[in-house]
């Protein structure tokens, strides 16, 4: 049995702060952008190992991209309602395609989200908040992979 597989890099960042992070629920942007190292703004094809478009962003870079957004929608979300003032979010996700003789499949994907709160913020809330924001994501309880999220937190500095 032959295995192979592909590792797919994908960042996110919120670029939502008004200058008040996450104070109030209606006070940050939902914006954010999603960069995928020496590609264009989203365009698709298949991924170059299946005679696609190398220069354009596949479905395996979509979903990794598609699961850190959701995640970090909800933990947002999560994190101003528990009083978490995040003040910068940026998520370095990679997914695992595993190919063998029965086909290819996402096998794993790793968010590894590097969260900023203010220095009053509850850090071990902030985590805590992690765990939930996965329970809540819509994409992350629809797949059939295992989705891990492995988050650092930086108090912002005074």
């Amino acid at each position: 049995m032959t295995t192979e597989q592909h590792s797919y890099a994908v960042d996110v960042a919120w670029t939502g702060n008004r200058g008040t992070g996450t104070r109030s629920y209606q006070g940050y942007g939902r914006e954010h952008e999603i960069r995928i190292a020496g590609k264009p703004t989203i365009a698709g094809s298949s991924d170059a190992a299946f005679r696609g478009d190398a220069s354009k962003h596949n479905p395996e870079d979509l979903m990794v991209a598609a699961l850190s957004s959701c995640h970090m929608l909800w933990y947002l979300h999560l994190a101003a309602v528990a009083g978490v003032v995040v003040t910068a979010y940026v998520d370095a996700a990679v997914g695992t395609l595993v190919i063998n003789d029965q086909g290819g499949q996402l096998s794993e994907v790793v968010l590894r989200p590097v969260v900023t709160v203010t220095a009053a913020s509850d850090t071990a809330k902030a985590v805590a908040v992690h765990e939930d924001a996965h329970h809540a994501c819509f994409l992350a309880r629809s797949v059939n992979f295992p989705v891990r999220c492995e988050p650092r937190i930086v108090v912002e500095s005074v």
